[in-house]
């Protein structure tokens, strides 16, 4: 089975940060975004991911190159960013047969390895959230398949969210169904989206499950990414005891690189220390700071901190980009 990963968007929700990088490659408890994603597929027998780039994919290319040197990989430039549609059919003569379809900001926990023996036609998975109407919904009848995909409703009456996973076991039957959307011009909200093409397969008669994923974490705004840093920090991607720092608390869950520098500062909870960091007399918690950066005489909390910055003085939230300079008087 080969697995696809849109992943060109320009992960406007995210800036100052994705000015110099790429969404996936944002650090969520010591790991890139795309290496959670990835992580998720170790136990699936995966013929070969494919990885639809465009805004900053040479960075993203080499990332996984260089990071998993023996993972059989393809990269695919979408050059127009006109939705995830037309981004799913630039694979289209690179798949044939079974195929999953994840997006790089959608981090979930279920048991994947069901994907190796399925025998269903179609498979999306699902969650329930509070407010979908950022999401695309399913409506399901009395057996469990899926009747119906709603791409961003307007009302809050349905709130079975897609999670951003899709299986097919005929990768051309989607194909043949983008081909169709675009060229009936099927847009919502001005973008091709991936549930209008599953709809066409579904009125065609497709047979869809919804299997419902027990974690759901999401990756693209500021106040999300942190969310899954907590989530992963207190579920296996704490180093603490692990962890040799004199003259300084750290409060677990944290994740701190071995080459940080901590002094006389207090480090968690639910803290993300990048490489090279120098953090001296500060309190951090809830936060994530990238590679690089100087923090002094700081309280930092439910931040995002850029690589390559300098912090000094006092302050309680900050989102600030890389090689940024912020000083409090």
């Amino acid at each position: 089975m080969k697995i696809i990963i849109p992943l060109a968007g320009f992960g406007s929700r995210l800036r100052p940060h994705t000015f110099s990088k790429p969404k996936p490659l944002m650090n969520v408890a010591g790991t890139p975004v795309i290496g959670h994603v990835l992580n998720m597929f170790n136990d699936v027998e995966v013929e070969e991911f494919i990885f639809v780039t465009g805004y900053m994919g040479d960075q993203i290319q080499e990332h996984i190159k260089k990071t998993y040197p023996n993972t059989n990989t393809r990269f695919l430039e979408q050059k127009q960013l006109d939705g995830q549609s037309p981004a799913i059919l630039l694979a289209k003569e690179h798949v044939t047969g079974p195929m999953l379809i994840g997006f790089a900001d959608t981090i979930v926990e279920t048991d994947l390895t069901k994907i190796n023996t399925a025998t269903d036609e179609a498979i999306a998975w699902v969650k329930h959230v509070k407010d979908p109407r950022r999401f695309g919904v399913v409506v399901r009848d009395s057996n469990g398949y899926v009747t119906q995909i709603i791409e961003k409703p307007e009302s809050m009456e349905n709130n079975l969210a897609v999670v951003g996973f899709y299986y097919l076991r005929d990768s051309q039957m989607l194909m043949s169904a983008i081909e169709q959307q675009i060229n009936n011009n099927t847009q919502t909200k001005g973008e091709y989206y991936l549930a209008d093409a599953m709809q066409i397969l579904l009125d065609q008669g497709l047979q869809m499950q919804a299997n419902e994923v027990e974690v759901w974490k999401d990756c693209g705004k500021p106040e999300s990414l942190l969310e899954t840093n907590k989530h992963l920090l207190e579920h296996g991607h704490d180093n603490s005891a692990q962890l040799q720092v004199d003259g300084s608390v750290i409060v677990p869950p944290v994740n701190i690189h071995v080459d940080a520098k901590i002094t006389n500062s207090v480090i968690g909870p639910h803290a993300t220390i990048g490489a090279d960091c120098t953090i001296t007399s500060s309190i951090i918690s809830d936060s994530i700071i990238e590679q690089g950066t100087q923090i002094v005489d700081t309280v930092l909390t439910q931040s995002l901190i850029g690589s390559y910055t300098n912090v000094k003085g006092q302050s309680s939230t900050l989102n600030v980009g890389d090689q940024s300079e912020i000083g409090f008087e």
